[in-house]
This record gives structure tokens, C-alpha cells and sequence, in this order.
């Protein structure tokens, strides 16, 4: 199944989002948490190597937990890290 293939990630973010756009639970589910991550890795431009700070900073915004969600990142191949430097190195692209 391809992610934008049909409407299963939009009814899965409003279940994870907020009106706000934050993320109030980080999902258990592996299918339902790549879903989630998938839309966190938008907010890192492919080509664009961030510092471990900056990847914080931005991860913040969604979830207080801004560690367990960088790791999910890595972990599930949305991003990469070598020498405390990040970059996006998965997730679906806009065409």
C-alpha cells in the first residue's frame, strides 16, 4: 500500500493531531507510527544536513518527547546521522 495511494494517512494523522497540529500521542502501531513519522519528515528538506539542535527544535514543536520521535526517524529510515549532523534520507515527496 502506497502512503498517499488512498485516504488511510489523513484519517490517521486527525487521529494523532491536534487542532494545532501537534502530535498527542505518538502511535504504537508500527503501520499507523510510519504514517506519523512520514509527515514529520516533510518538515526536513531533502539535501539540507541539520544539526542535532535544529532536528530537536523542530520535533519539539509537534511532541514534547522530541527524542523518542528523532529516533523513530532513524530507526525507520526517514532520517539519517553521522557526527551529530541529520538529513532526510526517507519519506514521501510531493511531485
Amino acid at each position: 500500500m502506497s502512503l498517499m495511494s488512498d485516504r488511510v494517512p489523513e484519517k490517521v494523522l486527525a487521529n494523532f493531531l491536534d487542532a494545532d497540529g501537534r502530535l498527542h500521542t505518538i502511535p504504537s502501531k508500527r503501520h499507523k507510527l510510519v504514517v506519523v513519522l512520514d509527515h514529520l519528515a516533510q518538515r526536513f528538506e531533502p539535501g539540507v544536513r541539520y544539526p542535532e539542535t535544529e532536528v530537536n527544535e523542530i520535533l519539539a514543536a509537534f511532541h514534547p518527547d522530541y527524542a523518542a520521535l528523532r529516533r523513530y526517524l532513524v530507526d525507520n529510515g526517514f532520517l539519517d546521522r553521522a557526527d551529530n549532523m541529520y538529513w532526510r534520507s526517507g519519506g514521501s515527496v510531493d511531485v
